[in-house]
């Protein structure tokens, strides 16, 4: 059996000591969000993870979820009174505004305990995860009546929540989608279709399940323009809040799956239920964005989530396995055999892992942090940048951290050797549950090509160059520190790689729109590689000024962010050869050779 148990100084100095959240006290949600209790609200956080959350975790893979004759779904054993427990303790509106019940946190703090949440239980995190991120589309574009309606109980936990997208013929093209809207005079809709890959979508921990379901309202254009976005509750509201008669919508079947069993992916079938619009009319494409924005970065979250769990349970068998003796001569004489945590190639792994998921946590973080000040900061300016940084790194967080979380969950399988193949010791859940990240909310390479189609040339690249500067300022500011020199150094030539990458985009990707879709990949990976080195950067400089404390974790630290810029950075020169390679040979086989 596995066992996690949450990185808190690794969260609180990421927090306290490279990001200095203090900093920002003076604004709303961080005036009380103070160093004492940020560290309590961890804590608490980390209990619920690991004596909850994460006893039930493959116990829940096991047993699934099953649906019943009638179309109700019950999850597993031990799921509806951890979800008591999470609803209970307020974890759902830990960052939502305090006027519909939220304890208006920052965004920051909800990350980082959504981290602890979804490493301990994977499935589990995704009920309230998708939750939060419906009430946040109903309250970014919803009318007053509708917050009133549904966000209190959305927030509070007492009602779920879930995004229908995807139909039978189509995934990431949403114009072919044929659910249909029916205007009933009342300002209602009646909707009829049927969506697929509904993770959540019908369960038994809350009372009612809020729909937001895609579908075009009779005589619309075709296409992604005669889009729009309803709110379906599973059980209509009466006037007085009270839940009335059920809805026209049920759950057909439950998807089988390759991991998160314990999450209900369903089968939806909508037959004239009744529905509300959510925005406007033929514009659910930008209202639906609002929460699969927030949904790829807690995608991204849950590749840093399953890194760092299986890197406990790799780590945690390395030094208790015996097997074989160490290179330069027995470690440990008196035991038949030294623990393979003495040979080389298991540390490759383990370091890899590592290193790549204190780097992600830091990004992680840093992004979270932006994604505060695009609605606190006092001046537009700041706003601006925050705002341009949110939609620059989400699809590389997405992209990068699940293909990373994934790559790194089955190094820690290897490092269990048989074991790991093994279903009873753990490590190959994590490896299925880790999957699908690389593909829902938008599979990477989707994610890649929105990146150089859309998120690079935006604004005339402001965004980018932006965080060029920044990068720029970070150098010259601490060229001086002699210790902090070779993070200054792989910064600034993974810089000159990602600049070098982004002019020969502009070189040639407008006259062969194939060069960019064949090296948008390696064109993610060069950035995200860029992003951790300065992550690395920000992280050595903190542990740098609190190294002479005598803490073993600082120069632990060190050590590690030493091992990324010698054997993880260097990976930026491939990514750039690869980049400037084009389309050439990847499109030179006619289909018919496939």
């Amino acid at each position: 059996m596995t066992a996690y148990a949450a990185p808190l100084k690794d969260m609180q100095f990421v927090l306290n000591d490279v990001l200095q959240i203090s900093k920002y006290s003076n604004l709303p949600g961080f005036s009380e969000a103070s160093e004492d209790l940020v560290e309590a609200i961890l804590e608490e956080g980390s209990k619920l993870a690991a004596n909850v959350l994460h006893p039930i975790n493959h116990s829940g893979d096991k047993e699934g979820c099953t649906r019943h004759e009638d179309g109700s779904v019950t999850t597993p054993k031990g799921f509806k009174e951890a979800y008591e427990i999470y609803k209970e303790g307020g974890w759902q509106g830990l960052s939502f505004d305090p006027e519909y019940g939220g304890q208006g946190l920052p965004y920051l703090i909800g990350v980082a305990v959504g981290e602890m949440v979804s490493a301990a239980n994977m499935a589990f995190a995704m009920y309230p995860g998708l939750a939060r991120g419906a009430a946040e589309a109903i309250y970014a574009h919803g009318s007053d009546e509708q917050k009133q309606k549904y966000l209190p109980n959305m927030i509070s936990g007492e009602w779920g929540g879930t995004m229908n997208l995807t139909e039978p013929h189509c995934g990431t093209d949403l114009g072919l989608l044929k659910t249909k809207a029916v205007p009933q005079g009342d300002g209602s809709y009646k909707i009829s279709g049927q969506k697929i890959f509904i993770s959540a979508g019908e369960h038994d921990l809350t009372d009612n399940i809020i729909h937001l379901v895609l579908a075009r309202i009779e005589g619309a254009p075709e296409g992604v323009k005669g889009i729009s976005l309803f709110i379906v509750p599973k059980f209509r509201i009466n006037e007085d809040g009270s839940l009335g008669e059920r809805n026209g919508v049920s759950c057909g079947s439950i998807e089988e799956k390759m991991g998160i069993h314990a999450n209900s992916t369903c089968v939806m079938n909508y037959d004239e239920a009744t529905g509300w619009l959510l925005g406007e009319e033929n514009k659910g494409l930008r209202a639906m964005f609002t929460m699969m924005n927030e949904a790829r970065l807690g995608v991204g979250m849950q590749g840093l989530a399953i890194s760092e769990v299986s890197y406990q349970n790799g780590a945690a068998y390395a030094k208790d396995r015996l097997q074989g003796r160490a290179l330069t001569g027995p470690a440990d004489p008196e035991k038949p055999a030294d623990p393979i945590i003495v040979h080389p190639d298991v540390r490759r792994m383990l370091m890899d892992h590592r290193a790549f998921t204190e780097g992600a946590r830091a990004w992680m973080y840093w992004s979270a942090l932006y994604g505060d000040l695009v609605h606190k900061a006092e001046d537009d300016e700041t706003r601006q940048k925050a705002d341009d940084y949110m939609g620059l790194m989400t699809p590389i967080l997405k992209a990068y951290l699940t293909d990373k979380g994934y790559a790194h969950a089955t190094n820690a399988q290897q490092v269990l050797g048989g074991h790991g193949y093994i279903q009873e010791w753990g490590m190959e859940q994590f490896v299925r549950d880790a999957r699908i990240a690389m593909i829902y909310e938008g599979a990477n390479g989707i994610q890649a090509l929105d990146l150089v189609g859309r998120k690079l040339p935006k604004d005339g690249g402001r965004a980018i160059m932006t965080f060029f500067a920044e990068i720029d300022e970070f150098v010259k500011d601490n060229e001086g520190n002699e210790e902090l020199k070779p993070w200054l150094d792989g910064l600034s030539s993974a810089k000159a790689d990602l600049t070098e990458a982004t002019q020969w985009f502009m070189a040639n990707a407008m006259q062969n729109p194939n060069n960019a879709g064949a090296s948008s990949m390696d064109y993610l990976g060069l950035f995200a590689l860029t992003c951790l080195a300065y992550a690395w950067a920000q992280m050595a400089k903190a542990a740098l000024e609190k190294k002479e404390s005598g803490d073993a974790f600082y120069k632990n630290k060190l050590i590690t962010g030493k091992y990324f810029l010698d054997r993880i950075l260097p990976e930026k020169t491939a990514h750039l050869a690869k980049v400037k390679s084009g389309s050439e040979a990847m499109m030179a086989l006619d289909a018919e050779a496939f």
